[in-house]
């Protein structure tokens, strides 16, 4: 089933980093969604996860892993961690991943699913990702997996100059996928495509 998802979702639709190919191919993503849901883990669309939160359909997590451009020294800080799902993915094709999930329990399940799976080299933050992950930095590349109405300035401070960023940005009523370039201090931005990600949430909306 997973071998089918990445042929007919992934390569089929334009998807050549081979590293990113390799790693939707490695990882469950069975392992990460409610065990109720584990026979639709490898149909192409999100899934709920719990706390009104979802696992990203497998499609739109390997386009924004691509568009980073990873490589196997790379550094990369991730906000909104969910079910832990893009965390693995990104583990597969960069050196480090330092990820941040405001909702406690799963920010919790996630951590003990990457452990279950062997991923020592994710590391997981219960915490408001608007701060990012300052003793970490620099990152060569940070991710946002929900949709703020722009980019923290913290998260700006963090990345390393010539790095990536690739976010859902709220307007209105849309949201859309955009990369964004750190060139001489300031970030140089790119708009993708239309997407629907959950909201970006701060300490006040904190699930206990």
């Amino acid at each position: 089933m997973r071998v089918r998802m990445v042929e007919e979702q992934i390569i089929s639709r334009g998807i050549t980093d081979t590293d990113v190919i390799k790693a939707l191919k490695n990882v469950p993503r069975h392992a990460f969604v409610p065990s109720e849901l584990q026979q639709f883990a490898y149909e192409d669309r999100p899934l709920p996860i719990g706390y009104n939160q979802t696992i990203s359909q497998p499609y739109i997590v390997a386009y924004m892993t691509e568009l980073l451009n990873l490589s196997p020294k790379d550094k990369v800080l991730e906000i909104g961690t969910g079910s832990g799902y893009q965390a693995a993915i990104l583990a597969e094709v960069a050196k480090e991943v330092y990820t941040i999930e405001i909702v406690k329990p799963l920010g919790t399940q996630a951590t003990h699913t990457l452990d279950s799976l062997g991923y020592e080299n994710v590391y997981c933050k219960i915490g408001d990702g608007y701060h990012g992950w300052e003793e970490h930095q620099p990152y060569d590349a940070i991710m946002l997996t929900a949709a703020p109405e722009s980019i923290p300035e913290p998260l700006i401070n963090q990345l390393k100059e010539g790095g990536s960023i690739i976010a859902p940005i709220k307007t209105g009523f849309h949201q859309q996928l955009i990369i964004y370039h750190k060139k001489n201090g300031k970030l140089r931005s790119k708009q993708l495509i239309a997407v629907r990600f959950v909201p970006f949430t701060r300490e006040a909306n904190k699930q206990k």
